[in-house]
């Protein structure tokens, strides 16, 4: 996998947040805030690494979430926990362990709504979250046909061309699943980051 620059330098921006929330977690593990933030972290740093490293990382992210949720139980924990599953579902191959995820990730969402019913983006990750299934089952349909096909064609072509388009494929697949993941993220953060509005 090739980085471009900008996403060489969001790897080393999400790596030194990592450490920091590594370090802060040391001196005060019972910050439910710093847990969030390094769960947060390691979904983003979970993009750029191999499926299985991806998996880990997701999984690590999901452990911390839920360590802040019980510290502090807020709809922003509750939406990035079902950010989590729902990214560690696009991941899982089989659509029976798949639903499981997606399944946490909903009622996450749904908690998440229950407390700010005036969010959209937690509205919107629920409503996402209800077609994910469907859109599991059409990305793992089409990567499965696609290595069947590869298989198929290597008798009478270059193997190495097959393997290629086999990994394009999966990189294809995995980056518009980044692009989701990343976009409901940075509209999260963004809304997090709202100044107050003026006095009146």
């Amino acid at each position: 996998m090739e980085f471009s620059q900008d996403d060489f330098d969001r790897l080393l921006m999400f790596e030194h947040a990592r450490k920091t929330a590594e370090a802060t977690y040391a001196r005060d593990p019972l910050d439910a805030d710093n847990l969030t933030k390094w769960g947060e972290t390691l979904l983003e740093l979970s993009q750029f690494q191999t499926v299985a490293e991806a998996k880990k990382m997701t999984s690590d992210a999901i452990s911390k979430l839920e360590e802040a949720l019980m510290l502090n139980p807020t709809s922003n924990v509750m939406w990035s926990i079902g950010n989590a599953n729902t990214s560690y579902a696009f991941l899982t191959p089989d659509p029976d362990g798949a639903k499981s995820y997606f399944d946490k990730a909903a009622n996450y969402f749904q908690q998440a709504v229950d407390e700010d019913p005036n969010n959209e983006l937690y509205r919107k990750s629920l409503e996402v979250c209800a077609k994910a299934p469907e859109l599991h089952m059409e990305i793992h349909k089409h990567s499965s046909s696609q290595q069947i096909m590869g298989g198929a064609s290597t008798a009478s072509s270059n193997a190495k061309g097959s393997k290629k388009k086999n990994s394009d494929l999966k990189y294809d697949i995995f980056g518009w699943i980044i692009l989701a993941v990343g976009i409901v993220a940075w509209v999260g953060m963004a809304k997090s980051n709202v100044p107050p509005p003026p006095p009146r």
